[in-house]
């Protein structure tokens, strides 16, 4: 029950060839590289939209604990 043999891929391979078609693959495979590359896109330009000051915090973060007590909100 291990991991599968080069040889089980193979044989999965074939089969998904002879039920799908290299055409068809080949359509889902454009399409998925596409939309991999628009999403790339998207990141790139969301990043160069933010301005300098909003990449860098202004808080400094100084490590210590804040102990607080929680109550419950009543209805009023």
């Amino acid at each position: 029950m291990g991991s599968f043999s080069i040889w089980h891929w193979l044989i999965v391979l074939v089969i998904v060839m002879l039920v799908f078609g290299t055409k068809k693959l080949r359509n889902v495979g454009q399409d998925l590289g596409g939309a991999v590359k628009g999403f790339k896109d998207g990141m790139k330009e969301a990043n160069a939209d933010k301005p300098a000051d909003a990449a860098q915090p202004t808080q400094q973060v100084s490590g210590e604990t804040i102990d607080v007590e929680v109550k419950e909100k009543t209805k009023s």
